[in-house]
């Protein structure tokens, strides 16, 4: 690198970085690590307790806040598909973790250490070649983001161009398949996941979805696609990319001058109503006209322009496509809950394939509950007040004693799951803005028109 660019030490002291493990045997020994760890502290537990008096079970022993944490430490530390796995199982399927578990895993949604300076220099060797600081009139070398798959540095072109650059952490995609067993592996045999869920569906669809993200490329054509989708839009802006510098491990676009989402809680009623509301059309307008959904609702995707007030969006890496089969499920499903149509509901949910095998009417009639739940938003004339409401509570506490059944636990479908994923994620998002939105008007069109039809590629 130029020493104009190079600083002199990796920015932040030691304890700021981690370096990401990148070969098998490194990543392989992490794990081993993790599982002498839980065993270690499964002992010192027990002979605490013991001394107490007390005669805890192995799975009181093992579901400590202690254990629980060095699940997370260890796959924050591993990150890539480790990480993206704990992000998943803690989101996906956190009615079903122990509360334990469940509670430390949801940190991995929050940004991971950077990398150190080295390896990240070694990316963008491999990515632009030698001397790939020259194109740059400066560079940030201390990231601005860091999260499970890569960390993102601002640079400025020598033309006065502001870039966002993504670089993906060295050795994640050769290491999806491997990561994701190991982690499942260990989470099943350590006792940490029920017996009788069935994740291997979630699993398989965690590995092909991470492949994805992984692939800069697939997500620069993301982007550019739901630029071409939402032009004239103009609640929404989004960053141009930038092809010359995007690769398989580098994203390179705009970098737009914005603030989190969530800064508007502090901001006027008409503000926050709007941006919730502009998110949930945006949502409907994916599923039901675009057949693409951008599934990841991390808050941090989304960012406000201060003075426009426009929503920027951001990344791309798991967007996903939704045929006009599955979107007609959902425009079935969707309207007979509105319309309060039990049997409606029942039928639409079985084809989606909601309902296992084995499910007993019982079962079944609490699945429809919970979807008349989760749908109250969609039956309410008029504004809904999700900042007044206990609507996520609710629905967490009915899924949560459904789960409770043993003999329930079923899979959904990948693509329930993920959109499932994406509407909880904007309802929460909504409530912390203490947002009012006028679900029913929003959804309404798309329910009552034709279904809908196949879209492009």
């Amino acid at each position: 690198m130029a020493a104009a660019n190079k600083p002199s030490a990796a920015p932040g002291d030691a304890s700021s970085t981690a370096a990401v493990p990148s070969g098998r045997i490194g990543r392989l020994a992490r794990m081993g690590g993790l599982a002498t760890g839980l065993a270690s502290g499964m002992v010192a537990e027990g002979l605490r307790r013991w001394s107490q008096g007390d005669r805890p079970s192995a799975r009181e022993l093992l579901l400590t806040p202690a254990n629980a944490r060095r699940v997370a430490d260890q796959l924050a530390q591993l990150r890539g598909a480790a990480m993206k796995v704990g992000q998943l199982l803690s989101m996906d399927a956190g009615e079903l973790l122990p509360p334990e578990l469940s509670d430390i895993l949801a940190r991995l949604r929050s940004d991971a250490k950077p990398m150190p300076l080295g390896q990240m220099d070694e990316v963008l060797t491999a990515a632009w070649g030698a001397g790939w600081d020259q194109r740059f009139a400066q560079f940030g070398f201390t990231p601005i983001a860091a999260a499970s798959i890569g960390q993102v540095h601002r640079a400025r072109m020598q033309d006065g161009r502001d870039l966002a650059i993504k670089v993906q952490y060295p050795g994640i995609a050769r290491s999806i398949d491997s990561d994701v067993d190991n982690v499942a592996l260990l989470l099943r045999m350590s006792g940490l996941l029920p017996r009788g869920l069935d994740v291997a569906p979630l699993l398989a669809e965690a590995k092909r979805q991470l492949h994805e993200e992984a692939d800069y490329r697939r997500e620069a054509e993301c982007l550019e696609r739901f630029a071409a989708l939402l032009q004239g839009d103009d609640a929404f802006v989004l960053p141009r990319t930038e092809s010359a510098l995007c690769g398989p491990t580098v994203l390179a676009m705009d970098y737009l001058a914005s603030e989190p989402l969530e800064s508007l809680a502090h901001a006027d009623a008409a503000q926050r109503d709007a941006a919730a509301t502009q998110l949930l059309r945006l949502l409907f307008r994916e599923l039901f006209e675009f057949g693409w959904v951008q599934t990841d609702p991390n808050f941090a995707n989304y960012r406000v322009q201060p003075g426009t007030g426009r929503i920027v969006l951001l990344d791309f890496g798991a967007t996903r496509r939704y045929g006009p089969a599955v979107a007609g499920g959902y425009q079935r499903l969707l309207r007979a809950a509105r319309d309060d149509d039990r049997a409606g509901v029942a039928q639409a949910a079985e084809a989606i394939g909601y309902f296992g095998t084995a499910i007993v009417p019982a079962q079944r009639e609490a699945v429809v509950d919970l979807f008349l739940t989760a749908c109250e938003p969609l039956r309410t004339p008029g504004a809904y007040d999700f900042g007044a409401s206990d609507l996520a509570a609710r629905i967490r506490d009915a899924g949560m004693a459904l789960s409770m059944e043993r003999d329930f636990w079923h899979t959904p479908p990948a693509d329930a799951i993920f959109l499932h994923r994406k509407l909880g994620g904007l309802y929460l998002l909504a409530a912390r803005l203490k947002a009012r939105v006028p679900v029913q008007a929003l959804v309404s069109p798309w329910l009552d028109g034709p279904a809908p039809a196949a879209q492009g590629g």
